[in-house]
């Protein structure tokens, strides 16, 4: 698996991954703004799917390890890209996130992402840039016998860019990038699960979670489990 930092030299006609100064500047202000993971679609240039002029972000809900899109902003973007005359194949191939910590390597949830967001296009790209600096790219074609490769990253210079506008990028992650919103309590047996008394600290959400139960073997573990009133209630727990 090959991992780049953004001064690598690609060979020539190598496919690469470029980003202007600008777009680069604000991908890393971005990423260091919060301790979460972040977000957004690559906008490419009109002559070079692969050389990236901006980062955009769509309202979205952040944790250390997880990104999840607004479905309903991620709609919304499409259209105003469509209405500035931009094609699909400018602002909705690159998925761009970052890590917190020194890993660039897809996470499971990545791939499965990667795989049900932008499988049904002709060509798309996963791009990931952590904490620490490294970075990670790879190229999927889903057309004719398909296939995928990973790219080297690089800042071209080579063309004129605009100045930084930090204001306006902080103003764009204060206005996207939201906590996770929590989920309404389950009731089970007229209890909420939020205050069902437990006795099994491995019945908690990360447990469950770390073991992959379903919501209904999760409720029926909480539902069949024996009360001991010597023990303390349950932490908030959504299912």
């Amino acid at each position: 698996m090959r991992h780049s930092n953004s001064y690598s030299n690609p060979r020539p006609h190598q496919p690469t991954l470029r980003f202007s100064p600008t777009a680069w500047a604000k991908l890393l202000f971005l990423r260091d703004l919060g301790p979460t993971e972040v977000g957004g679609f690559g906008i490419s240039a009109a002559d070079d799917c692969l050389r990236i002029e901006d980062v955009q972000l769509v309202r979205q809900s952040c944790t250390s390890m997880t990104v999840h899109f607004d479905d309903a902003a991620v709609a919304d973007f499409f259209d105003s890209q469509v209405d500035q005359g931009l094609p699909p194949s400018r602002f909705g191939r690159v998925w761009i996130h970052t890590h917190p910590g020194s890993s660039a390597t897809p996470s499971l949830r990545d791939e499965e992402t990667f795989a049900c967001s932008f499988g049904s296009v002709d060509w798309a790209l996963m791009f990931i840039v952590a904490q620490e600096g490294q970075s990670y790219a790879r190229l999927r074609f889903n057309v004719g016998p398909g296939g995928s490769l990973e790219i080297p990253v690089a800042v071209d210079f080579s063309r004129d860019f605009s100045a930084s506008n930090q204001a306006d990028w902080k103003a764009e992650y204060e206005r996207c990038v939201l906590p996770p919103q929590p989920r309404p309590p389950t009731i089970i047996d007229g209890w909420p699960v939020d205050t069902v008394p437990r006795t099994n600290e491995f019945l908690d959400e990360e447990w469950a979670d770390f073991f992959g139960w379903p919501d209904d073997e999760r409720e029926l573990a909480y539902r069949h489990e024996e009360f001991n009133p010597s023990e303390p209630f349950a932490e908030v727990v959504h299912v």
